[in-house]
This record gives structure tokens, sequence and C-alpha cells, in this order.
């Protein structure tokens, strides 16, 4: 890492560099891996930010990490989304209390060496109508120190680029387990991901097991009942999305801005829509520091999601209304933000928030 290059605030002339870096498509197509964009992060230290000192992070609380997740996520949603499983693999690993482990991988990860990430949406929110678990682990030999993994995680970010994945499996006695998981054990398949209507470039899709042994020192949590409450995770929990919906509205918003100081008939909107934006990022900055107030008090994390997901559907789509006929062009920034804001409508969306975007379409009160 260059000394002069590493952010520690998002105050700073170093944070808006990155930024602009990442907001520059350079050479790259929107689905490529966003592999020289994540080297700039790390180069930035931006990985240490998620990360306890005593672990050789810089330990920012949950509101500079929302801070900085805004800023990032309105320059490239893409690059962002991904780092976001990273971070929240690293994290998990940093939380887990497995210290030999901790010291083998922790150093490499921050600084963006190795590559880590999360396939644990089997674990809460997608295959849940499964009879059977999407991924099972079964106990090798006796002293239970030993597992066999075999199934599959549907939804992995970057697995073929991943030196491990955080995932989790479930025990035939309905116990779960959390591992970071080597991706060149034998038994570890990562076939070709689909091609997403939108974040194409994070190559996001599923990764097989078949008799994937595993021992108990990649363990990061269990075997115990309903692993993914058991404490080892995000300290921001449930609101990177959200969050990376705001920044994506962000740099809709400002792009409708722009247009209205020659386009009056766009003013007036893109005023309201600030005011939305603005309200939004106060109530998410307050969840994400854990203040509450009882003379106002704030939404919920599921009340924000839903609000976030109506908020960037609506501002990428008055960004496609201003530029009009060039942004239906492909390659023109606000039709590829329409489609990403379709991903917040399924990624990690829970069925309260589903539920409350279908009324909303309907216009159910």
């Amino acid at each position: 890492m260059i000394a002069d290059q590493r952010i520690t605030s998002t105050d700073g002339p170093n944070f808006q560099r990155l930024c602009q870096t990442l907001r520059d498509p350079g050479h790259s197509s929107e689905r490529d891996w966003p592999a020289a964009k994540l080297r700039a992060c790390a180069d930035s230290g931006v990985f240490e930010w998620f990360v306890s000192q005593e672990h050789g992070g810089q330990g920012w609380s949950g509101e500079e990490i929302i801070r900085g997740y805004l800023g990032l996520g309105a320059a490239c949603l893409t690059t962002t989304f991904a780092l976001t499983q990273l971070t929240g693999a690293v994290r998990r690993i940093a939380n887990s209390g497995n210290e030999a482990l901790i010291s083998r991988l922790i150093p490499d990860l921050l600084a963006g060496r190795f590559f880590a990430t999360l396939g644990i949406s089997h674990l809460t929110t997608s295959r849940q109508h499964l009879k059977e678990p999407a991924l099972r682990a079964k106990v090798r030999g006796e002293t239970a120190k030993r597992f066999l993994l075999n199934g599959y995680s549907p939804w992995a970010t970057g697995a073929k680029h991943a030196d491990y994945i955080v995932t989790g499996a479930t025990l035939e006695d309905g116990r779960q387990l959390l591992a970071a998981v080597a991706t060149d054990l034998p038994g570890v398949n990562i076939p070709a991901v689909p091609r997403l209507l939108s974040l194409s470039g994070s190559r996001t899709g599923a990764v097989n097991f078949k008799s994937v042994e595993i021992d108990s020192a990649c363990l990061l949590a269990g075997p115990v009942e309903n692993v993914m409450k058991s404490g080892v995770g995000a300290r921001t929990g449930g609101l990177q999305t959200s969050t990376l919906a705001l920044g994506l509205s962000t740099a809709a918003i400002e792009f409708v801005e722009n247009e209205s100081h020659r386009r009056l008939e766009l003013k007036d909107a893109a005023e309201q829509l600030r005011i939305e934006l603005e309200e939004a990022k106060v109530v998410l900055l307050r969840l994400a520091s854990g203040e509450d107030d009882d003379l106002a008090p704030t939404l919920s994390p599921g009340d924000l999601r839903a609000k976030a997901n109506s908020l960037v559907l609506r501002a990428t789509q008055s960004a496609l209304v201003a530029a009009k006929g060039a942004g239906f062009v492909d390659g023109h920034p606000a039709g590829r933000w329409c489609r990403e804001a379709l991903f917040f409508l399924v990624w990690s969306c829970p069925q309260p928030v589903i539920a409350a975007n279908l009324c909303e379409f309907a216009g159910i009160e």
C-alpha cells in the first residue's frame, strides 16, 4: 500500500480520488470483473476499514463505514457490491475467535493478496422454501472435528476469483456451521456464472460442493442452531443493501440535478428527489450509529430498505427521462443505472420488503 493513498476518513482528498477512479469506466466492460478497481480499494486501505486495529485494520465505526459505502456506491455499484461481499467475509473471519485462522488469512485479505467472498444466502433469504437444505454437512469420524459438505451455495460473488468462500451448511440434526472454505479444495466446483440483467461484472453465481472435506480449523461458528444469529457478522447488519441503493440513487439524482440547471422543467423533480434522499440518509446514519429519538423515532431497517428500493427505482428512471433518447443507447450511465436498480428487488430482499414494494407498484396504500 502506498502510504499517501491510504484513506483514513471520507472527508479527505484520497477518498475523492478513489471515487473518481471507480467512476472512470476505463477500458473495462461492465461485464468484466472489477479487478483493477478492487486493487485500487486495497491500495487505498479500504479493506482495513472493517476490521479492528487489534487485527490490523482501522476499525471504522458503523456510521463511518456507511458514509464510505455511500460514496463508493455512487461511483461504481459493481465494485462496491463486490466489496461488501469481501468485507462481509473478512468480518466473519475476524470476529470468529479462530485465532489461528485469523492470523493466517486476515493480513493477506486486508492487503488484497487474497480475495474472499460470501455464499450464505441459502441460510438467510434464498432457497428457504426447499425441504432439504441447499448445502449439507455431515460429521466425518467420531470426533466431530471433520465434516463433509455436499450441495451448493446458490449465490456467491466473484467465486472464481476467490481464494476462500465463507459459507454455511446444515447438519442432519438441524444445527448449522459457518466456515471459510478454500476454493481449491477437491470437490469445490464453480460453474460458469449466469449473465445477469445488471452487475454482471460481479460474476455472481453458484458454487457446488461434492464431498468437500473440511476440518474444525476453518470453522467460524458452530455447529449450533441458527448459526447466522450467533453474532459472527457485520456490525451494520441489514443496512448494507439499503446503503448501496442510496448510493446508486445519489448518482442518478446528481445527474438529474445537473440537467436541471439548463432545463427548468426538471428542477422540481430534482429537488424532491434530493429531499427524499437526504431524509433517507439521515435515517440510515442514525441506524448505523445506534441512535434513536423518542420524539422522532427512526424507521426499522426493513422499512428503510423498502423506501430505499422505491427511491432507487424512481431516481434512476428519472435520470433516464432526463437523458431522453441518449439514455436509451447502450453504454449511457442512465440506462445502466435503471438496470442496476432492479437488482435491489431481488438481492437479499426479505418478504416484508417485497410486500411493501408490491403494494406500492399496485397503488395500495
